[in-house]
């Protein structure tokens, strides 16, 4: 047996016994273990504020400080709900939506027969939403795999859960996404990660220039899948969430790579708008960099 399955047993043994606290518990572990990331100025700390200011330049210091510490209790409860999500069967879990938004448009598109891509963001638990979405329809979500082999298998065991393929992000993965597209299948992909240089498209978000990536247009545009965007979103003072689902633009799909990646992403402030709070802003977002423009710093 090697190290890394060794390593990745001993993690998912930790993990399992954390995830089998009630919501309630860790919830209130997420939001203490997210005030103190504040309290000592930890990394994703740093990054969050910084990617307010950036983001929120015009709103008030106290609203946006406010906003800050909300957040980073969100980010954690995120992190310990995902203990429960990857560790119990994703049965246990649908009853934790309390409501749906915009369901008729799920049903409208997995009926209609020409594939159906859900952009999802980093938003509220992203986890709940892929369960909740496999349990109305195969599901196929798209995964770049993190570096180190224990984390890989780590992570392919925990989202291994009934009706989920993973898929990874490259070549030959890109080919089964068409595949399963063109077959009246249904893809969810996390549009709001920074793609390597050369792999996307320069575009707005919140007015700053981002490198976005053009995957998920091209799937989109090649395909004639319907596109829309989820997110469950965390409600307060409950166990439970609601997941919403909302139309994207035509232009997402547009053949031109310029218009297409500035739709996804005025999409994803869409969906930021309604729970900014819920967003992972402790990503960095703006390390990649148009050329001869200033880089950004968040140290």
């Amino acid at each position: 047996m090697s190290g890394s399955v060794i390593k990745a047993r001993v993690v998912w043994a930790l993990v399992w016994l954390a995830g089998g606290l009630p919501m309630r518990w860790q919830r209130g572990l997420g939001g203490a273990l997210g005030r103190l990331v504040g309290l000592l100025g930890l990394r994703e700390a740093r990054v969050a504020r910084r990617n307010l200011e950036l983001c929120f330049p015009q709103m008030e210091l106290a609203q946006r400080q406010a906003l800050w510490r909300q957040n980073l209790v969100e980010t954690g409860r995120t992190l310990t709900e995902t203990l429960r999500l990857w560790t119990r069967p994703s049965t246990r879990h649908l009853g934790l939506v309390r409501e749906v938004v915009g369901g008729e448009l799920l049903d409208a598109a997995l009926t209609s027969g020409n594939g159906t891509l859900i952009a999802a963001p980093h938003l509220g638990n992203w986890e709940l939403l892929n369960q909740w979405l496999a349990s109305r329809s195969p599901l196929a979500i798209v995964y770049r795999p993190p570096r180190a082999d224990w984390a890989d298998a780590l992570i392919r065991r925990a989202r291994g859960q009934p009706g989920v393929t993973q898929v990874r992000a490259e070549a030959s993965g890109v080919r089964t996404l068409f595949r399963i597209l063109k077959e009246g299948g249904m893809v969810g992909i996390l549009p709001d990660q920074q793609p390597k240089r050369g792999d996307g498209e320069f575009a707005p978000f919140f007015g700053i220039p981002a490198l976005t990536m053009t995957l998920l247009p091209r799937l989109a545009q090649r395909t004639g899948a319907t596109v829309l965007m989820a997110f469950a979103e965390r409600l307060p003072d409950a166990d439970g969430f609601r997941i919403r689902i909302l139309p994207a633009s035509a232009a997402l799909s547009d053949a031109d790579p310029a218009i297409a990646t500035a739709a996804l992403n005025a999409a994803v402030e869409s969906c930021i708008a309604l729970v900014p709070a819920q967003y992972q802003w402790s990503y960095k977002r703006f390390t990649i960099r148009p050329e001869n423009a200033e880089p950004i710093r968040y140290d």
